[in-house]
């Protein structure tokens, strides 16, 4: 017969130790926000909203009134919401959309020339790497391509510039019947950006990808659907 080796546990058993149930395992957690606009991650959101509910977190661009014109700040933000959810254990998807009648029209260049001057544009200073650079990381901060939960974007209205690039670097896109995308570099004598130039040749083909890069026009919802940049086309009430 083989001997077996007793261990504390059946010590204290053959003893009548009192024995108690080891103390759970608890995974470390991030906050989230109490309400949608409070940051869950490194700051407080001023340009998004975040909220989660049913392990779904919304992203919502939230400047309504600019038709979410992106913004260096909301850059940020963005990739700290989508670090504070990779790392939320209850969060299994993202999407983001935008607040109001559109989704991102493009980034906001009100400040002319300045828009882009990060000397100029104090507000969008700090010491950590611009978010126009995620493969700086940026101390607890990602970039899209590191999320290990599915990023879709929800496409309500406009979508152009910044707006339509961004969302190539997400796993799904999804558009309300009334959206319009499109890669208006062209017509403001800029050079592509996001890596849309690599991106979407990929997801659409060369000639598809060089006919909206030179000639910058909108696709329809339908048309998106057709050219494969989106998967599906709902109506727009039905989109979240």
């Amino acid at each position: 017969m083989r001997r077996r080796h007793l261990g504390p546990a059946d010590r204290r058993r053959l003893t009548g130790a009192a024995t108690s149930p080891p103390p759970p395992r608890t995974a470390p957690r991030v906050a989230r926000p109490a309400t949608a606009g409070v940051g869950c991650g490194t700051m407080a959101y001023s340009e998004i909203l975040l909220d989660v509910a049913d392990s779904v977190a919304t992203v919502t661009l939230n400047r309504p009134a600019q038709l979410n014109a992106y913004t260096p700040n909301m850059g940020r933000e963005l990739h700290d919401a989508f670090a504070a959810c990779d790392a939320d254990d209850e969060v299994r998807a993202i999407i983001v959309t935008g607040a109001g009648r559109g989704f991102c029209a493009a980034a906001d260049l009100a400040r002319g020339g300045g828009s882009f001057d990060r000397e100029a544009a104090a507000e969008y200073q700090r010491p950590a790497p611009p978010a126009d650079r995620p493969w700086a990381k940026p101390p607890r901060s990602i970039a899209p391509w590191d999320v290990r939960k599915p990023i879709i974007a929800a496409i309500n209205g406009p979508a152009v510039g910044v707006g339509a690039t961004l969302p190539l670097q997400w796993d799904i896109r999804i558009a309300g019947q009334s959206a319009k995308i499109g890669f208006v570099f062209v017509r403001r004598g800029v050079v592509p950006e996001a890596l849309s130039t690599w991106t979407l040749p990929r997801l659409v083909g060369m000639a598809r990808a060089a006919d909206l890069l030179l000639t910058g026009r909108l696709l329809s919802a339908r048309e998106a659907l057709e050219f494969g940049l989106v998967s599906r086309v709902v109506p727009d009430p039905e989109l979240l």
